[in-house]
């Protein structure tokens, strides 16, 4: 018993500390930011910081790893969609409800993306999905050109989602779906098409 109020206790803490981190994040750089900032604006004092966490690095990189987390799960739950929609929009579309809904979080992070990466990290989400996707919708896709077409697609989705939010999502979230299943689509007939049929002309030209 007294092991399961400790962790509860331990889970509030940690989520009482992330909150404060992110709540910073939207006043101020990162990098301006302490463990003192952090644990004033969580209400607690140093020591409980440091039963969780080495310094404010280790923190953000807990709340990335939580974000990104979430993130998997959705698209574990809407992967069969994908395979028999055959576009990218049942399994975008809840991501970004969930990022919408977590916007204030996702604009801190981009901010601060220089101290943590976090675009890349998304990126290596992208890509480790994107890869089982690819092979299920296109068969026969050499590694090299399934590599361009995933960090293509990756960092287009990425950029999408940034010129949204710099635009105060004027545009309606069913139309940035539609774009985005544009830029996948468009992408992989460019890139996985269009070399086929290239090197069918060549080969009929040589006959």
């Amino acid at each position: 018993m007294t092991e399961k109020l400790e962790d509860r206790r331990s889970r509030r803490s940690q989520k009482l500390l992330k909150q404060g981190l992110l709540e910073l994040m939207r006043e101020k750089k990162f990098s301006a930011i302490s463990v003192r900032d952090v644990t004033e604006r969580a209400d607690m004092n140093r020591g409980t910081f440091y039963l969780h966490y080495p310094d404010t690095t280790a923190l953000l990189q807990s709340v990335e790893a939580d974000m990104l987390a979430e993130a998997q799960m959705l698209i574990d739950a809407h992967m069969a969609e994908f395979e028999m929609d055959g576009s990218l929009r049942p399994v975008f579309k809840p991501i970004l409800d969930y990022i919408v809904e977590h916007r204030p979080e996702f604009e801190a992070l981009f901010a601060n993306n220089s101290t943590s990466n976090f675009t890349d990290s998304l990126q290596e989400l992208i890509h480790r999905n994107g890869v089982s996707l690819v092979q299920a919708k296109f068969h026969g896709v050499s590694p090299t050109r399934m590599d361009y077409l995933i960090s293509f697609v990756g960092y287009g989705l990425i950029g999408l989602i940034k010129t949204w939010f710099d635009q105060d999502m004027v545009l309606p979230r069913e139309e940035l779906v539609q774009q985005a299943d544009r830029l996948v689509n468009g992408a992989a007939k460019e890139a996985l098409f269009a070399a086929d049929e290239k090197r069918t002309t060549s080969e009929n030209a040589a006959l």
